[in-house]
Parts: C-alpha cells; structure tokens; sequence
C-alpha cells in the first residue's frame, strides 16, 4: 500500500505542477498583451510628435517657408546700459544736472 500512497501523492503532485503551469502561462499571455499596448502607445506617441509642426512655422498664414532658422535661438537679450556723457564736461557716467564741475560752488555755481 505505501507503493499506491506514494504514486498517488505523485500523481496529484503532477496534476498540480501542470494546472499551475497552464495558469503562469495565461498569466504570461496577460502581461504580453498589457506590454505590447504600452509598447504600441510609445510608437504613436513618438510618431506624433514627429509630424508636429515647428511652433515657428507660419508657412500656412502666408509667410515664406521656413528654411534655415534657429528654432532654439535666444530671444532675450540683455540690454546694455546706456552710456550717458556731460554735456558740460563731457565726461561719461552722469548728465549736466549732476555735474560735479557745474554744481560745485569753486568752479562758478550761483545761489
């Protein structure tokens, strides 16, 4: 009888291994399916954003064609300081109003 026990234990164990084989297998099937939609999505969106214009292209309004033009240029350029000169002295850096040559009481300033 132990012989009958044991192939029986056996037999269940096999019929157990192949029922959960067969369920991995469906499972496996499952994940495919959900990677390739995800695989699938990438592609389209990476097609998308390929036909996308250029948000500079106005070719459709009437413009010319674009060719040749920096899409990434830099549109914010810093101003440079403006130079302004004496009109009294003529030295750079402050007006006539702030001269320190006409303002100063040594070189003729009236009260």
């Amino acid at each position: 009888m132990n012989e009958i026990e044991i192939l029986n234990v056996s037999s269940k164990l096999s019929i157990d291994s192949l029922e959960e084989n067969e369920k991995l297998k469906i499972e496996i099937d499952a994940l495919n399916k959900t990677f390739s939609k995800f695989s699938n999505s990438s592609d389209k969106l990476d097609n998308l954003l390929g036909l996308q214009r250029c948000v500079f292209d106005k070719a459709s309004l009437g413009y010319d064609e674009m060719t040749n033009v920096k899409h990434f240029q830099n549109f914010f350029i810093k101003k440079s300081k403006p130079k302004m000169s004496c009109n009294y002295c003529g030295r750079l850096g402050h007006v006539s109003t702030s001269c320190l040559y006409r303002n100063n009481r040594y070189y003729g300033k009236t009260k």
